[in-house]
């Protein structure tokens, strides 16, 4: 372990000290990953309800609700881990002239974010034209994880992911690359609307991820939309049944008018 903390320690200072490519020094050595733990109750009943439904029937629901698609682009897909509900919060970062990307500046908006982030909110970083550069690494994730954060859900890249696996940190991206932002990228505001994959994004706004992909749920509607999400659940449970009984999903149709 004194060989792995020293070379992420070392990792850290060549970033504060100017070094215009922040990776984390890598080891040969394998850190195995921590055991799972029983994820813990929200105490935000928003939060703890939308943990119980499916992301296909939040999507139907902020459809039917909103009259908006609150689905993202199918491009945004689970790179660690799979599942995940928050609230979240947000950094916008925006392409930049080499000698304005300084390390510091390049993720400053991203890195306050996130050392400010309360447990159980979910990190949305938009990299505005870089599909092909890494929003979030190695040493991200790590406070990410420390602060207790959800997940990450980035309109970008993801690079260092076999130590974000390694965390357990979900992350979910339209990409992979191992391309730093700095000196590319200049970070330009946190905690702001956004648009991310196609879907606005405020901060507080719902955030449920999944197999199926991420959809967002506006927050002046959460409450409606989790009440329609449980009615398409039930009802999809009880046509189930239906299905396997009469061996025909045109009945279940015309029974539960639903598809």
């Amino acid at each position: 372990m004194r060989k792995i903390e020293g070379a992420i320690t070392a990792a850290v200072l060549a970033v504060l000290s100017g070094c215009q490519s922040p990776r984390a020094v890598e080891t040969k050595e394998v850190v195995p990953a921590a055991a799972p733990a029983a994820a813990p109750v929200s105490a935000d009943p928003l939060i703890a309800g939308f943990e119980k439904t499916t992301v296909a029937s939040v999507s139907d629901a902020v459809d039917q609700v909103t009259g908006k698609r609150g689905y993202m682009s199918q491009d945004m897909r689970a790179y660690v881990g799979a599942r995940f509900v928050g609230r979240a919060v947000t950094a916008l970062v925006r392409p930049s002239r080499k000698e304005e990307s300084t390390p510091a500046r390049a993720i400053q908006h991203s890195v306050q974010m996130i050392d400010e982030a309360k447990p159980g909110e979910v990190g949305i970083i938009v990299m505005e034209k870089g599909l092909d550069i890494a929003a979030l690494g190695g040493l991200m994730g790590t406070a990410a994880k420390a602060r207790g954060m959800a997940g990450m859900v980035l309109d970008g890249s993801v690079r260092d992911i076999a130590e974000l696996r390694a965390l357990g940190l979900p992350v979910f991206a339209r990409g992979a690359s191992p391309a730093t932002a700095v000196g590319r990228f200049l970070n330009a505001a946190r905690n702001v609307p956004v648009q991310c994959a196609g879907v606005a994004v405020k901060p507080g706004d719902v955030i449920v991820a999944g197999e199926d992909g991420v959809v967002v749920v506006p927050s002046e509607s959460a409450e409606a939309v989790l009440k329609r999400a449980r009615e398409i659940d039930e009802r999809e449970t009880k046509m189930v049944p239906h299905i396997q009984e009469h061996k025909s999903l045109r009945k279940a149709i015309e029974v539960f008018n639903r598809i």
